[in-house]
């Protein structure tokens, strides 16, 4: 996959849904190629914290004080994600990475865990079949899109609106697979 589809389409996926994302968190090892494309957000606050003990850098966050968590990790552990809804804002949404939609059971469990906190609960496409996962306590991702944020950020190699809708397009056995479990 081409460097810069995975940066762009964690970043601004993201961030072209919350209405005004001002704090954002980003929890990455790979942090230089997300920051390049969150500095393009002068409205957003960026803290950056290592993903190698995401309890331990979630657990000191203080509560309701990020507007969109970005995850570079995969996770599972419920104590993990319930300090993730913690820290998150009413509206707030996180994008986080996540087993294979092959990988049924890991992401069953993974997505039960996460309904009880999220409203919405989507996986989205990247180019070479690898998928991010979207929660989000309030916006949908396809219906509140800012288009004008997303029309208007220049410099994008692969990102934009179109891309954004598309990439939560999903085939007829994944949404079998996944019905009653992915909240759309």
């Amino acid at each position: 996959m081409k460097t810069f589809i995975y940066p762009e389409m964690m970043v601004h996926v993201a961030l072209c849904t919350h209405k005004l994302p001002t704090s954002v968190l980003l929890a990455s090892d790979n942090r230089e190629l997300l920051l390049g494309e969150l500095s393009r957000y002068r409205e957003s606050a960026v803290t950056s914290v290592s993903s190698a003990n995401l309890l331990e850098s979630f657990r000191n966050a203080e509560d309701k004080s990020v507007d969109v968590l970005l995850v570079d990790s995969i996770t599972d552990d419920s104590a993990v994600i319930a300090h993730i809804n913690r820290i998150l804002k009413e509206d707030g949404l996180v994008v986080m990475q996540h087993p294979s939609l092959d990988e049924i059971g890991a992401n069953t469990s993974l997505m039960q865990i996460l309904g009880n906190y999220f409203k919405i609960i989507m996986p989205y496409h990247l180019e070479n079949g690898t998928t991010l996962l979207l929660c989000s306590k309030e916006y949908h991702p396809t219906a509140d899109i800012i288009l004008q944020r997303s029309d208007l950020l220049e410099g994008h190699q692969y990102y934009n609106c179109d891309v954004h809708n598309a990439a939560f397009a999903m085939p007829q056995y994944i949404r079998k697979n996944y019905l009653g479990i992915i909240r759309n």
